[in-house]
């Protein structure tokens, strides 16, 4: 079964840095095509401005918690490559939770952009799969498309400072199995990535405020390193891959080893 994704066309969110910049990048040298979609149109245009698709990739700037952005998304998408085969729901926030007040939104703010976003653009875009597979001459068992989500180590965990995040992430993981098993006969396949500690934007400007939070990190993680955002992107392509066919509603975990033997020692963002 082949990790190939060349010439399947995906959609990836939050890819104006960070994870979501890396797996786009890390798709475009795959030959796959490319839909980079952020709220940071200047971060798009800063990043993508030597074309590393070489014509294989567009960005997409706008709101993705506007029904109407979504739409425009989809439409964008199929005018330059006809199709959608894969949605990776890159997109996060980090706020930090006071849990003993009332006046504190942070819950609700997450669970909109780290949930309910993710969940609208996986509706629409897995109707699209879905039509797309009723049009083609597909085998009986082809897949008509595939969604990884973004998630995180802190859905099993418990820290008060990222309460709000924790509860959007275990949200997250069970929309990744409700969505498999409802999807499932349709054969969009749907799965996650939870990882650990990442060098992404959040953690390097952590790490300049508290150079000692390095070290705290590195103690918790048996491999004894903070990833890099290019370590995720494989484990992203298998998942959007033939290579796994038969794998819907998992939640793979890539950290290290660090939710083997740290249970609530510093947070992972």
């Amino acid at each position: 079964m082949s990790f190939s994704i060349s010439g399947k066309t995906a959609i990836v969110t939050g890819a104006a840095n960070g994870v979501g910049l890396a797996i786009a990048r890390h798709f475009l040298e795959c030959g796959a095509n490319v839909v980079l979609a952020d709220m940071d149109d200047e971060g798009l245009a800063e990043e993508l401005g030597d074309d590393p698709g070489e014509g294989r990739f567009r960005s997409f700037a706008g709101d993705l918690r506007e029904k109407l952005t979504i739409a425009n998304l989809l439409s964008a998408t199929i005018d330059a490559f006809e199709r959608i085969d894969i949605l990776v729901n890159a997109s996060r926030q980090i706020i930090p939770t006071d849990p003993l007040s009332a006046e504190d939104g942070s819950v609700a703010t997450m669970l909109e952009q780290n949930l309910m976003t993710s969940l609208h653009l996986s509706q629409a875009v897995a109707r699209r799969m879905i039509r797309q597979a009723g049009e083609s001459e597909q085998p009986g068992g082809a897949a008509a498309g595939a969604i990884v989500n973004l998630s995180c180590i802190a859905a099993r965990r418990a820290h008060p400072d990222l309460m709000a995040y924790s509860v959007a992430t275990a949200a997250l993981d069970q929309m990744t199995r409700a969505m498999a098993v409802a999807l499932a006969d349709r054969r969009v396949r749907v799965n996650a990535v939870a990882f650990g500690s990442l060098m992404s934007g959040s953690l390097q400007a952590t790490l300049r405020e508290n150079p000692d939070y390095r070290r705290d990190i590195v103690a918790h993680t048996p491999l004894g390193r903070i990833a890099g955002a290019d370590e995720l992107a494989g484990v992203v392509q298998f998942l959007a891959s033939d290579a796994a066919g038969f794998m819907t509603g998992q939640v793979l975990t890539v950290d290290g080893g660090r939710s083997l033997i740290d249970a609530a020692a510093p947070p992972a963002h």
